[in-house]
């Protein structure tokens, strides 16, 4: 779906949120009805009487695109989905793909880590490809403000991401989820068993987050975990390649 974005661009300001407005944010269109099912929603209207108010106390939001795992990976395309926790809080830093960041912005840890664990690290941190190829970079809480991490968790995006979850589960066969840290493995019996409702072909992988505080350490380090090498044979078998 296109649209016009109100405060995106070149101009100052276009690396934050310039006002709630979800009907100038685009999505895919196979998207929107669960996007425009949930902010009409109590939940939904709930989170943007809080953005508006964040946003009018002069609160620095990011990312300026809050959908854009949406815009980018069409329902239709997803193979593959990573899931984070909230936007990066760093002016500059988030781009709206979980784990990602701007071109030419210096990688953050986990995301270093994670580029190891696929065996180098390229010239940029931004993961657009991966997302146009059909790997949903969600998080699970889509705001977040500079310098404070977590700062919107609870205020209503999870009710949407869970929903966009579930309709990926429902949806997307064969799908591989991969899933890192506690906080995304939460997540697993929500896709497993709507995966299972509806007939669809899912992996589940789990293992620590890639952050440096946990990506070595036990029960299941993330740095060796094979996670990419795994999701790549389990998708090639069932004749779907070029994902990840």
């Amino acid at each position: 779906m296109q649209a016009s974005l109100q405060g995106f661009g070149p101009e100052e300001g276009a690396d934050r949120l310039q006002a709630f407005d979800p009907a100038q944010w685009p999505v895919a269109p196979d998207w929107r009805p669960v996007v425009d099912a949930f902010f009409a929603s109590p939940p939904g209207q709930a989170l943007g009487s809080f953005l508006r108010e964040r946003l009018a106390q002069g609160a620095v939001v990011f990312p300026p695109r809050p959908l854009r795992a949406l815009e980018l990976t069409p329902l239709a395309r997803v193979h593959a989905v990573i899931l984070g926790q909230d936007p990066y809080h760093g002016l500059g830093q988030a781009e709206g793909l979980a784990f990602s960041v701007a071109p030419g912005v210096a990688l953050p840890p986990s995301l270093r880590n994670i580029f190891q664990e696929l065996g180098g690290t390229p010239a940029s941190g931004s993961l657009v490809e991966w997302a146009r190829r059909g790997v949903l970079l969600l998080n699970t809480c889509l705001t977040v403000e500079e310098g404070r991490p977590a700062s919107h968790a609870g205020q209503g995006w999870e009710r949407l991401t869970d929903a966009l979850l579930a309709r990926v589960a429902e949806t997307a066969s064969p799908c591989a989820y991969l899933l890192w840290g506690a906080h995304a493995q939460a997540k697993a019996g929500l896709v497993e068993q709507a995966a299972a409702q509806h007939g669809r072909k899912a992996l589940v992988l789990k293992a620590n987050h890639p952050s440096p505080l946990s990506a070595r350490r036990p029960p299941v380090p993330f740095i060796g975990c094979g996670h990419f090498r795994l999701a790549r044979e389990w998708l090639a078998a069932q004749g779907c390649t070029g994902v990840l």
